[in-house]
């Protein structure tokens, strides 16, 4: 009987963890970085140790280290939650030897399954050997990993040696293995994945199927269970597809088996040897906490013969800070508030006050709904977003509810290439048109010495306000009857509340300042001083580092004096487990390079200056 659990991972996941060992009376401890001393599943656990640094090589991925804090907590077993060493068959094996129960699959079968070539070999496929014009577009894929990393689509074969020299390097920071393959990349298709339960005993469960399809950078955005639109026979070989892989290793807890499909064609993909991410959409529909049974499996017990019934649809939302108009760039800051609404499921690593820094994935929370059908579900998902406060960095909310509703998805006709043909539209700024004059009238309130507006008539207020990349100047006037700005009529107004009537519609805002940051409802501003700073401008061709990060490579050969192409990559940051590029936004000459491979460097950084041509 497992007693204590040590979660070998981080953030939501423990958390998640967690919540279920308590509900069995298990004993919880944690592990956590020295960025992550106040982080929630620190806070949570019974027990923490502290793993001495910040990275994850030092950190989160030191097999070592977390045996030793396992022994030293007292605890019988380890669960690895994903990512990090979740799928590493070297510590699970450590964790084996060291007399402790291993929450997952035995080490043989996260061997087998955890290099994508020998999955597909075991399943009588085999990666692209020599790229020739005809496989194009193909996809260079990390060996070891998953999560969208160490992952470049190809299209030209002269790009190919560039996509495998930047796959290998991304891959090989964050897994430790810069193994790759390339293999046919299927344009338009359905990223579709089994779940699956095993026992020792011989059971294997395929629990339904679900649709990943909206990514971005091959990393999943939304997913829902049961796959919209596939045909009995089509779902009945992914079962058994999914249960012939596993029965193929010997498989034992939870994983998933993942395909693309192409009209009634499945293609095989990769067996993920440990839970996945997008897991609470088939507890909801099967009724299963996967946890929970990962939990008894490991203590020997055996599945009923066949699974539970599914019921109804469920779809999740991965809420993220970052910037999807900005490349995806992630972002950094405190996050003042969370808080979802209405009848969903809420798995979060952060809670109110808690700081997003930059040394890992920058997911948030997943919000999950559940209901009888799947339109109900979307609809009840997308409502629950748009009236989330989330106070803090940028994030990726507008651009989910948005997705949601898109006709493509509610009509569940979307595929893998969702955000390529729609991420202009589902960006396009769209601020609330009175954000502004609701900020500034509670500004006012709350500056008043008197908790009021001053009762004689006054010159013309004026406030500026950055929205996205637009500036927004807001006038209005303080008279007898209270303040006035043009067609607006001001109903109400304190520091944190304004209700504004126009065109005979009345509307209330709920306002949240944080120094300069300003929320109003789901808009973010930013205030601005009234006269800009001229000093603050930066040259012509400045490139600037979008989010704090470390410099991974300067492209060969650049140096001051170079000439340069338009869009041509000058150098690369890595943030969050994500690399970026840093191009040239023009033709010219590089007159500065502030940026050298290894560099730390923070956000609004100058990294390289380029002097147009002409």
């Amino acid at each position: 009987m497992i007693t204590s659990v040590l979660v070998a991972n981080r953030g939501e996941i423990a958390c998640r963890v967690f919540r279920t060992c308590r509900d069995l009376g298990v004993r919880t401890v944690a592990v956590y970085s020295d960025a992550d001393a106040n982080a929630l599943h620190t806070r949570e656990a019974d027990t923490a140790v502290r793993l001495p640094g910040a990275a994850p090589s030092e950190t989160y991925l030191d097999g070592a280290l977390i045996v030793k804090a396992a022994l030293a907590s007292g605890a019988d077993a380890v669960h690895p939650g994903y990512g990090f060493l979740s799928e590493n068959a070297g510590f699970a094996r450590a964790v084996l030897d060291a007399g402790l129960v291993w929450i997952g699959p035995p080490p043989e079968a996260i061997e087998a399954m955890a290099s994508k070539t020998r999955a597909k070999e075991l399943m009588g496929l085999a990666p692209l050997g020599e790229v020739t014009e005809a496989d194009l577009p193909v996809l260079v894929k990390a060996a070891a990993g998953g999560g969208g990393r160490g992952m470049r689509i190809v299209r030209r074969l002269d790009e190919l040696d560039a996509a495998l020299a930047s796959a290998r390097a991304e891959a090989a920071s964050a897994f430790g293995d810069g193994e790759v393959f390339v293999e046919p990349y299927v344009e338009d298709g359905r990223h579709v994945e089994v779940q699956i339960l095993a026992d020792t005993h011989g059971t294997v469960w395929p629990l339904g199927t679900r649709d990943c399809s909206l990514q971005r950078r091959h990393q999943k955005v939304i997913e829902e269970s049961p796959a919209p639109g596939l045909s009995g026979a089509l779902t009945a070989e992914l079962h058994a597809l999914a249960v012939r892989a596993a029965r193929a290793v010997d498989y034992v807890g939870a994983g998933t088996v993942e395909f693309l499909v192409a009209g009634d064609t499945a293609h095989f993909l990769e067996m993920n040897t440990r839970l996945q991410v997008e897991h609470p959409v088939t507890e909801e529909v099967f009724g299963v906490d996967l946890v929970a049974e990962q939990l008894r499996i490991a203590e020997g017990h055996a599945l009923d013969p066949e699974p539970p019934p599914a019921r109804g649809h469920a779809v999740e939302a991965r809420l993220y800070a970052e910037d999807p108009a900005r490349d995806w760039a992630p972002q950094t800051g405190r996050l003042h508030r969370l808080a979802v609404p209405g009848a969903v499921r809420l798995d979060t690593g952060f809670t109110d006050g808690d700081d997003i820094g930059v040394h890992y994935d920058p997911m948030l929370a997943k919000v999950i709904a559940h209901a009888p059908t799947r339109a109900e579900a979307v609809r009840r998902l997308a409502a629950a977003l748009e009236r989330a406060v989330i106070h803090g960095p940028v994030t990726n909310r507008d651009l989910l509810v948005r997705s949601l509703r898109h006709e493509e998805f509610t009509r569940a006709r979307m595929d893998t290439g969702f955000y390529d043909r729609h991420l202009a539209a589902l960006t396009a700024p769209a601020p609330d048109p009175y954000a502004p004059l609701a900020a500034a009238l509670a500004d006012a309130h709350g500056r008043s010495r008197f908790g009021g507006f001053r009762n004689v008539p006054s010159q013309p207020q004026v406030k500026r306000y950055a929205v996205g990349d637009e500036e927004r100047e807001v006038r209005y006037r303080h008279t007898r009857t209270g303040p006035e700005a043009d067609g607006v009529r001001v109903l109400y107004a304190d520091a944190h509340r304004v209700v504004l009537e126009a065109d005979g519609v009345r509307r209330t805002f709920d306002v949240a300042r944080y120094g300069d940051e300003v929320h109003v409802n789901g808009t973010r501003l930013t205030a601005l001083p009234r006269f800009p700073d001229p000093t603050a401008q930066l040259a012509p061709g400045s490139l600037v580092a979008p989010m704090p990060g470390t410099v991974v490579r300067v492209a060969d050969g650049l140096a001051e004096g170079s000439a340069v192409e338009a869009g041509q990559p000058l150098l690369w940051l890595e943030a969050m487990k994500m690399e970026h590029k840093i191009i040239a936004p023009g033709a010219g000459t590089l007159t500065a390079l502030h940026a050298a491979a290894g560099q730390q460097v923070s956000v609004g950084a100058l990294l390289a200056v380029v002097q147009p041509s002409g």
